[in-house]
């Protein structure tokens, strides 16, 4: 597998196909053959599946700040704050009432679902978002769908608290809004970037001074993750937040500088091996019936999740924005969900009374599926289609 990580992006260049796809079908081929007897189920290994989904998700989110060549500003990261701002809410409403109307969810589970269901996966949208730091590849909708998910990973968990405060039936008990307002959404929100930007302007004293050659090496970039992570957890700031905005800092600090390529690469290495280990367990999940119990109208609702709320919403929220139709559409289409989504299922699960979460899980499981194959298959051919029609107009 680790071999097939390294060589894939060289041989699936010309085949519709991607390394998560290939890694969830080795997932499938393996567990279903019975040689092995361990089955990978979250719904069995729930603290395991969020500490692994966790991991990944930081080291994702350091490589995902790192390699945005564009300086933060209000008009230059527009539509990042309307796809947060307008899509984000939509979304996690929509699917809240699905919940509650088709899959006759109780009101705590179905906002953990709509909150779970949020996030742009900042892990396995790598082949929509920008290229490596001074590529040149950052068209509008690659910075879009990159910033994005660097970004609502961390302001999503407010949500996923709220539903945890639902389940504990703290919505109706004096102070329970009041306290997860100041604490779940203004603290942690502080905390998160304070903390990030902190060690930001800290590692880039360390890598820069000197000229970088003190200490440039790939190697910081996990370090990085680790230490703002772990900052942003004991100030109970969301560490997710802290790890993006982190490596914002280091980016701007020296933006032209080759060690963010660097680090860009080793971040980029490790998450590609985490990765293919969580989807090769997640083929092994399905293969030993994580979506046993999934129903057919659990499935319409999955697809409507996929192909109608995250689109509708998005064009919502580029509404007036300017931009071309067709770049709307990308960005309102490929809303790719996978790992952050398991990771916010089972933290959720195992910090809350939701009661059984079967069926959760493999609606859950069919939506991160549907996502894999159809964005995994469509993505890179109307980002190429994009591309030559910008240089034909550009000609």
């Amino acid at each position: 597998m680790v071999l097939l990580v390294a060589w894939a992006p060289v041989g699936l260049k010309r085949l519709p196909l991607t390394l998560a796809i290939l890694c969830v079908a080795v997932g499938v081929l393996v567990f279903s053959t019975g040689l092995l007897s361990f089955n990978p189920d979250p719904r069995t290994w729930d603290t395991a599946t969020e500490r692994l989904t966790e991991l990944v998700v930081i080291i994702s989110l350091m490589g995902a700040g790192l390699k945005l060549d564009r300086p933060l500003g209000w008009r230059r990261w527009a539509s990042t704050w309307r796809l947060l701002a307008i899509a984000m809410p939509l979304t996690i409403f929509a699917v809240a009432w699905l919940g509650i109307a088709g899959l006759g969810f109780s009101l705590a589970m179905s906002m953990l679902l709509g909150a779970a269901m949020a996030p742009t996966d900042p892990v396995l949208a790598a082949d929509v978002q920008v290229g490596p730091p001074k590529s040149g590849d950052e068209d509008e909708v690659r910075f879009g769908l990159t910033s994005e998910a660097g970004l609502n990973d961390a302001l999503a968990f407010p949500f996923v608290h709220l539903a945890i405060l639902a389940a504990a039936g703290g919505l109706a008990a004096a102070g329970g809004l009041t306290d997860w307002f100041t604490i779940k959404v203004g603290w942690k929100l502080l905390a998160g970037v304070g903390v990030g930007v902190l060690c930001g302007f800290g590692f880039a004293r360390l890598i820069f001074r000197g000229g970088g050659t003190r200490f440039g090496d790939g190697l910081v970039a996990l370090a990085a993750t680790l230490v703002a992570y772990a900052a942003a957890e004991l100030a109970h700031g969301y560490g997710f937040l802290a790890v993006f905005v982190c490596a914002l800092t280091i980016r701007a600090a020296e933006r032209d500088h080759e060690i963010h390529q660097e680090m860009h690469d080793f971040s980029d290495q490790i998450e590609r091996l985490l990765m293919m280990l969580l989807l090769v367990l997640f083929g092994g999940a399905l293969a030993n019936g994580l979506l046993a119990s999934l129903t057919w109208i659990d499935a319409l609702i999955g697809l409507a999740v996929v192909f109608l709320v995250r689109p509708v919403a998005g064009m919502i929220a580029m509404t007036g924005s300017g931009q071309p139709m067709r770049e709307r559409l990308l960005l309102s289409f490929l809303g790719i969900r996978g790992v952050g989504s398991v990771y916010y299922v089972a933290y959720g699960l195992n910090h809350g009374d939701f009661g059984d979460s079967e069926r959760l899980w493999a609606i859950v499981g069919f939506i991160i599926l549907v996502s894999i194959l159809v964005h995994g298959v469509t993505a890179a051919p109307l980002l190429q289609r994009l591309a030559r029609r910008r240089e034909a107009e550009a000609g």
